[in-house]
This record gives C-alpha cells, sequence and structure tokens, in this order.
C-alpha cells in the first residue's frame, strides 16, 4: 500500500516514521524539510510530564486558552498522549535541554533544545525517516488529485502521482498575510484545493498573530519564552502596558492598539542572564541586526504566525473523503479553540502524525480511481492578497473592515483556491459577531454565549 505525505515538517515526518515502521511504502513530496515552519520554531513543545504538573491541569490551561470553544473530546485525546509524544522523540535521538515557562501555561511544561527546538528536531527525523527508505521526493504539490468525491493521489509538475492514501501535512496559511514570521509558501494552497473539491473548512476565523515579531533583514520571532525568563513589554517612553505572560491574542492586540497610538513597543530583555547561552539562535540575529539584546531595547510588531483554523477532520484525522486525511497546521478537529496555547503546536504535530498512521494502518485504504482532472494555473496576485487580509481581517477586525476586504478580493485575478481561504477567513469573520481568542472585532468587543462553538465554512452553500 503506497501512501504519500505531502509536506515534511514534525507532523509529516513522525507520521512517514510510524508508517514506515509498520511496513507501508511511504513518500514525502514537497519542499526540504529545514523549508517547514517546524524546522523555525523556537521554544518547543508542551508536554505536562514534569513533577507537579499534570495531563488535567494542561487541560484546563489549552480550554481557557482557546476560549471554551475547543473540542473537550480532543483536548483530552491530544494532552493524554504526552508521554507517548515524549517517548517517540527521546527514542528517535531527540534530547530536550531544559523547560520553559509560556504564556497561558501554569506551570513551565515547555521541553526546549536551546531554544532554537526546531532545527534539532527535524534533521534527526529526517535522518530516521531516510534509514527507513521513506522517499523523498522534492517538488511543488499542485493539487490533490480528487475524481468525483474519490481520491486518485497528487498532481507534482502536472503528473499524477498515485497513492492509496494521502496524508496533507504542508502547514497552514499565515503565508496569506502581509508580515509572517513563517514559510512564505504556507499559503494554504491545498487547503483551498480541498475545500473546492467538497472538504469542509473548520475556524477560519482564527489566526493567531505572535506579538513579539522583528522585522530586520528578513522578519523573525522572539520566542515567548524570551518573557517566560523575565523580557519584559515597554514603549518608547518607559510605560509597561501588559502582562508578558497573558496569551499571544491578549499581548498581541494590546502591542497593536499602542502602534495605533503612534508609539514604538519594545522588548526589554536586559534583565536575562546569560541571554547569550539561553537564547543562542535569538542573541545572533539581533547582534546580525546591529541590535546587542543584553544592552539594547528591541523593537518589536506582531505577525501572523498560526493559522489555528484548516481541512476539518474528526479524531482520527480523517476527512469526508476516502483515503484523504490531514494533520498538523494544515488540519482543525477543535484542538485549539479559538486561540492557540503556546507550544501545544509540536504537540499537536506529534500526535496527529502517530494517530494518522495508526489510522491508515487498521483502515488501508485503497485508491479506487486512477485518473483526475488537473486544473493548476500560475497562481496569480498572492501578494493583493496578503494586503487583503493584513488590512482587512487582521489583529482587530469590523463589519465595515471585513465587508471592504470581500469587495477587494473580488478584483484580484489569483488562483481561486487561495481567494477561497481569504473568502473563508473573512466570511467566517463576518459572522461570529463577538471577540473570542484570536479573533477580535471591535464592533462586538465581548464574547457571546450563542457564539461558543466551531465555526464550519462550506464554499459550495
Amino acid at each position: 500500500m503506497r501512501v504519500g505525505i505531502v509536506g515534511g515538517g514534525l507532523a509529516g515526518l513522525t507520521a512517514a516514521i510510524a508508517l514506515a515502521e509498520k511496513g507501508f511504502d511511504v513518500s514525502i513530496i514537497g519542499p526540504r524539510s529545514t523549508d517547514s515552519n517546524s524546522y523555525l520554531a523556537q521554544a518547543g513543545i508542551a508536554l505536562p510530564l514534569l513533577e507537579g504538573d499534570s495531563i488535567r491541569i494542561h487541560v484546563l490551561d489549552t480550554i481557557k486558552a482557546g476560549k471554551y470553544i475547543n473540542d473537550e473530546e480532543i483536548v483530552w485525546n491530544v494532552i493524554s498522549k504526552s508521554s507517548e509524544a515524549h517517548d517517540f522523540l527521546t527514542s528517535h535521538g531527540v534530547t530536550f535541554t531544559g523547560n520553559e515557562l509560556e504564556g497561558g501555561h501554569s506551570y513551565p511544561r515547555i521541553f526546549t533544545i536551546k531554544s532554537e527546538t526546531g532545527k534539532h528536531i527535524i534533521p534527526i527525523l529526517e535522518k530516521h525517516a531516510r534509514e527507513l527508505d521513506v522517499n523523498f521526493i522534492r517538488g511543488f504539490v499542485e493539487e490533490i488529485g480528487i475524481n468525483n468525491g474519490k481520491l486518485a493521489g497528487v498532481f507534482l509538475q502536472g503528473e499524477l502521482l498515485k497513492f492509496d492514501a494521502v496524508v496533507i501535512a504542508a502547514g497552514g496559511f499565515s503565508g496569506l498575510y502581509r508580515f509572517t514570521a513563517g514559510v512564505k509558501n504556507n499559503i494554504g494552497l491545498l487547503i483551498g484545493d480541498v475545500a473546492l473539491k467538497g472538504v469542509p473548512l473548520r475556524d477560519m476565523e482564527f489566526v493567531q498573530f505572535h506579538p513579539t515579531g522583528f522585522i530586520g533583514k528578513r522578519t523573525y520571532l522572539i520566542t515567548e519564552a524570551v518573557r517566560g525568563a523575565g523580557a519584559k513589554l515597554v514603549t518608547g517612553d518607559g510605560e509597561r502596558f501588559v502582562n508578558e505572560l497573558e496569551t499571544r491574542d491578549i499581548v498581541a492586540r494590546a502591542i497593536y492598539m499602542k502602534m495605533l497610538e503612534g508609539k514604538g513597543v519594545f522588548l526589554d530583555a536586559r534583565g536575562i542572564e546569560n541571554f547569550k547561552d539561553r537564547f543562542p539562535y535569538i542573541y545572533s540575529v539581533l547582534r546580525g541586526e546591529g541590535i546587542n539584546p543584553e544592552k539594547d531595547l528591541i523593537p518589536i510588531t506582531p505577525v501572523a504566525h498560526y493559522t489555528i483554523g484548516g481541512i476539518s477532520v474528526d479524531a482520527f484525522y480523517r476527512t469526508r473523503i476516502k483515503g484523504l486525511y490531514a494533520i498538523g497546521e494544515s488540519a482543525c478537529n477543535g484542538f485549539h479553540g479559538a486561540n492557540r496555547l503556546a507550544s501545544n503546536s509540536l504537540l499537536e504535530c506529534v500526535v496527529s502524525g502517530l494517530e494518522v498512521a495508526r489510522t491508515i494502518s487498521r483502515e488501508k485504504p485503497k485508491r479506487e480511481v486512477n485518473d483526475a482532472p488537473y486544473s493548476f494555473n500560475e497562481l496569480g496576485d498572492v501578494d493583493s492578497i496578503r494586503e487583503v487580509l493584513w488590512n482587512h481581517a487582521g489583529i482587530v477586525r469590523d463589519e465595515w473592515s471585513l465587508r471592504e476586504g470581500l469587495r477587494k478580493l473580488k478584483e484580484i485575478e489569483v488562483d481561486e483556491r487561495l481567494k477561497l481561504v481569504a473568502k473563508a477567513v473573512i466570511i467566517s469573520a463576518l459572522k461570529r459577531e463577538e471577540s473570542r481568542g484570536a479573533h477580535y472585532r471591535k464592533d462586538y468587543p465581548f464574547m457571546r454565549k450563542e457564539f461558543e462553538h466551531s465555526s464550519f465554512f462550506y464554499p459550495n452553500v
């Protein structure tokens, strides 16, 4: 049985290793694993394994951060597999170096490797995948091959690669925003592709902005662990205006509002001892930009970081198309709710990769069709979509701005699948007439009981 995994980040590599160890013929299709958001992950993975912590406390932290619309069954299911996720990583050669506290967590449960965790984990797992004879096919998957609701495979450079099962692990769509510290090519093309072919999307209005982005020669993240270590957020005149360890939506919005007042916002990390040793990657980046974090204030701005919504899947990461699965940031099953708790994403990547391998092993789907229509053309004016989403569906929204974004969207000449992703974000945000988690509307600034549920987007309805 042949399984194709689109994307070689943490979720994709985990699934590939787990499937290969079960004897499946596995291929990872996509760019290099180092070109993934997983590789860029700094802080680490949230695991409630240390003395004094518990699964229950972590579950409660996750639901609180998610503003109470998380699927509780999914939350318990994912977090209860923390030991399995930890053992999978350590048994394949990963060695954690410390634990950090991040916003929204009630315990320092972030297992990290020198605050550049992804750079250490991804090469180790890729090496194991290659040793297990996982086939790596480099290239850009243009679309998923689906014929009359049945899976055929994936299209690569116009050629249909046939698979019995396909796992989408290609990341989210934060690259559809003007400013992101993630991989710019993460634009959600395959999310829009499967939606166009009948798969619903879920919770698309919830886009998480990381509070402390640094825009220099390119855009970088200043990991939340720096604030956990004691760094303060201040304006140019020294005003401290927010609890730095609140959840990301609150901190990002507070920074954004100060910026609207015309004030520069800075991260003051000068009180952290041994900054260079604790955060070597960030230190080297900032020094390369002419900033010494041990002596200078660090100018920061919120940037699009993590897209909570995605392809709607169940607890076993199945879509409504037989043989088609989605994991990691590409997928949404209600784990994060309205706001992702820091470092829960890498936990979800590992758990979803292991779980989807079990699902495929149990179901053993077989390809029912051998061909599929191919319709890929040039992507078109992606930058205009980035401007629309940043300006009209960003950190702070309202009805007028969202409707104006929809109007502008119609005029952009771009691949219909990208337009569909942007439309899903805007329409879902319009329908949610409240503020909850990563979705904030200044015309509805409070949570409302009638919206205490997930949202689903059906493009053909």
